[in-house]
């Protein structure tokens, strides 16, 4: 059955529209090499050219500004990007919040959201911090031991959701020493270096390098333990109830033609039901969260209501 529909959502798109303008799809990435951003973009370029659903894909890091350098860039040269797809998740909602860009998902055409990305926390394997409940007695006894890394500014999603789960746990949340890096690559090295004990990041992130023995992942942010990663626990089986999924999607740039926008919407409809994705997505530990056109506006707008809520309640949002 999936494969039928795979069948007839490819055939919609090629039909839809002249077979050239597909022969290119370029992925701006507003971050460095090897954090989410990064992974979940070459993951869908590999599945798209793999499933000839994309002739040819090509794929552009630009960190800076918290993102904010790679929608500046897309707005700015929006003429000249036509088969141009940037890839966000929950970070670009939260940093609109913080006015640490000026734009925000409204500036931009939203094509669909793809995968959810749980995330986890990760220390090192000769750590003493076994499982989540460690990390909370080690901040009570003295939170400046307990550096966190992530991948990302000051009161990003990495930096919120570890928050979070000490203020869950009783303790004092805006005494935890959050150090940011660009990316997840660099901020996992931080923790391998010493620089830091603990580090909160997505999953996908992670997964290899706990795969391969190097690092412990001592807790998910998913209601429930996940297949493809069956040995680690969630943060609510430890005690702590805080269950989040950090999307990842992508938006066209601002005044997109019709035909195009319709085009890359069918295209990645049909994306997410082949087999080539469906591999991809097992191997990184992600959950399928499709939502496109308006659709994927209005769970962005909910979810923006949700984070201000939730940021206010933290302190990384005055008002």
């Amino acid at each position: 059955m999936r494969n039928l529909l795979y069948l007839l959502v490819a055939a919609m798109v090629c039909f839809s529209s002249d077979a050239e303008i597909m022969t290119k799809t370029h992925f701006l990435i507003p971050a460095g090499p090897g954090g989410g951003w990064d992974g979940t973009a070459r993951g869908v370029g590999e599945a798209l050219v793999k499933s000839n659903l994309v002739l040819n894909v090509t794929f552009e890091n630009l960190s800076g500004g918290g993102g904010g350098r790679a929608i500046a860039k897309l707005i700015e040269t929006a003429d000249r990007q036509q088969n141009t797809l940037l890839i966000n998740s929950t970070p670009m909602v939260v940093r609109s919040l913080q006015k640490i860009f000026p734009q925000s998902f409204r500036d931009l055409e939203p094509i669909a959201s793809v995968i959810a990305d749980y995330s986890c926390f990760v220390v090192t394997r000769d750590s003493p911090i076994k499982n989540f409940s460690d990390a909370i007695k080690q901040f009570r006894q003295d939170p400046r031991s307990l550096k966190a890394a992530g991948g990302s500014v000051r009161g990003s999603t990495d930096h919120f959701i570890l928050a979070r789960a000490i203020e869950l746990a009783g303790e004092n949340p805006r005494k935890l020493i959050y150090v940011p890096y660009d990316g997840g690559g660099k901020a996992l090295a931080g923790i391998l270096t010493g620089e830091t004990q603990i580090l909160s990041t997505g999953l996908s992130e992670a997964l290899d390098m706990a795969r391969a023995g190097e690092v412990n992942i001592i807790a998910v942010t998913a209601s429930e333990r996940i297949p493809e990663a069956i040995d680690i626990p969630t943060l609510s089986e430890q005690g702590f109830d805080l269950v989040f999924a950090n999307w990842r999607g992508f938006f066209a740039a601002p005044g997109l033609p019709a035909s195009q926008y319709r085009l890359m919407k069918q295209t990645i409809a049909a994306l997410v039901l082949t087999p080539e994705f469906e591999q991809v997505r097992q191997r990184n530990g992600w959950a399928l969260l499709h939502n496109e056109g308006d659709a994927f506006y209005r769970f962005l707008e909910q979810q923006e209501l949700e984070i201000a809520t939730l940021m206010r309640k933290l302190g990384f949002l005055r008002s």
